[in-house]
């Protein structure tokens, strides 16, 4: 009998998801303008969050920690709910004479949040769901966070300009209060874990279970997380920078234009994660490095289209399709392989390993932009370069990973064999 996707627990999580996100799309959108209309300079706003987000990758590790310790319902519910007074706090203290000061504030503690939180989240998804389920839940989340980030922005910049910041961060602490109170009736199981010592003790050994796992016992799981990092490495630092420098600096075109190419971007990341859900039970594991490789594919056409005679529009509209295809391509991969690592993990691991799939994510991807930043810089002139070179050993990691991919489908058939099993009340449980 085919399990439910949309269980009582899964539709309470996704409509959370969805107005969280939704309130901290709109937030940083008006945070951003404000800072800029104040200081007239984006190096400080940029500035303020590269430093705001350094509490995120420190803190994730404990965050995991937390996930696997405690109830997972309860400390979702706290995190939000921290999370919505702050703005709060934030919006009765944002004063003139200050506003820097509360806003650098204010984002360090959403990032102190989004620590402890991102984990646990990304933890209840596999105990919620079961077997294929777990990628369509995933594809789900990853649509309902596309969607936010497509519509988050441009409703924050109206409410902003008709409202001011005040308002606007008024509207975040509903979205994140009515995310808490639906986090309220979601049931999961919980079994409170029993240790020894101190508590620098058993994050000691937490921390040490969790690493001794991905480095001895499941090493396939760790070089799966480092081929999640190592795409984005690549693919983010080039569309993240590489896109806004080709359309404005050096096709000249104006911000309609990349405007454009950013909600191109957009759409292909929910047409991605919509294929991913359909391509759950059809795609097998061994697969997933033909997706890889499609990623350095796609990236070829916007270097070839320089070495040929072509106008700006032709460019530009191969630049769009090209990077469109390739951005499908990475929540395909992605979605797949995250669901993969949960899958493979047990319960009372799951909230650290994802955690440090998150950390090393959020450092790859910045390192990725800074040098496709000074890439594309020291070769303005021959752009291609970058463009094809970068495309090619893509395409090369995706086919060299064909092996580890059909030996991971091979285990995988194995495992499935003792699979855990979910009674029809929605109980779970985790055989250890």
């Amino acid at each position: 009998m085919k399990e439910k996707l949309f269980t009582r627990n899964f539709v309470l999580l996704v409509l959370g998801q969805a107005s969280s996100l939704f309130g901290n799309y709109i937030l940083r959108l008006a945070l951003s303008m404000y800072v800029l209309e104040t200081t007239g300079s984006a190096a400080i706003f940029a500035g303020i969050l590269s430093i705001a987000i350094v509490p995120t990758i420190l803190l994730s590790p404990f965050g995991g920690i937390l996930a696997d310790r405690m109830d997972r319902r309860k400390l979702m519910v706290v995190l939000d709910t921290l999370t919505s007074i702050s703005v709060f706090c934030g919006a009765v203290f944002l004063w003139e004479n200050q506003g820097l000061t509360v806003i650098s504030v204010l984002l360090v503690a959403l990032s102190v949040f989004g620590a402890f939180e991102t984990p646990t989240v990304q933890a209840c998804i596999p105990q919620m769901l079961t077997g294929d389920n777990i990628i369509r839940g995933n594809a789900v989340v990853n649509q309902v966070a596309s969607l936010s980030y497509l519509t988050g922005p441009f409703l924050g910049g109206v409410l902003y300009t008709a409202f001011g910041l005040k308002p606007v961060m008024y509207a975040s602490v509903v979205c994140f209060l009515i995310t808490a109170l639906l986090e309220c009736f979601i049931k999961l199981d919980y079994e409170p874990g029993v240790y020894s010592g101190n508590v620098l003790s058993m994050i000691k050994n937490d921390f040490l279970s969790s690493v001794q796992f991905m480095t001895r016992e499941r090493r396939d799981i760790l070089k799966m997380l480092f081929l999640v990092a190592l795409s984005r490495f690549f693919v983010m630092g080039v569309t993240l920078v590489g896109l806004p420098f080709l359309v404005r600096t050096l096709l000249g075109l104006d911000a309609k234009y990349y405007g454009g190419a950013e909600s191109a971007l957009a759409v292909a990341t929910i047409l991605g994660s919509l294929g991913a859900g359909l391509l759950t039970g059809r795609m097998k594991a061994g697969r997933l490095s033909w997706v890889l490789a499609a990623m350095g594919v796609c990236m070829l056409p916007a270097g070839l289209v320089f070495l040929f005679p072509s106008g700006i529009a032709l460019r530009y509209v191969v630049h769009v399709i090209a990077f469109a295809g390739t951005q499908a391509a990475i929540s395909i991969f992605s979605i797949f392989a995250v669901s993969l690592i949960q899958q493979n993990t047990p319960n009372h691991l799951l909230g650290k390993v994802m955690a440090y799939t998150g950390a090393i994510t959020m450092c790859t991807q910045p390192a990725g932009q800074m040098v496709y930043g000074f890439l594309f810089d020291g070769f303005r002139e021959a752009v291609y370069l970058v463009l094809l070179s970068t495309g090619i050993l893509v395409c090369g990691i995706g086919l060299a990973s064909a092996e580890f991919f059909r030996s991971l489908e091979k285990n995988k058939n194995i495992r499935s064999d003792g699979a855990d099993e979910k009674r029809e009340d929605g109980d779970y449980h985790i055989h250890q």
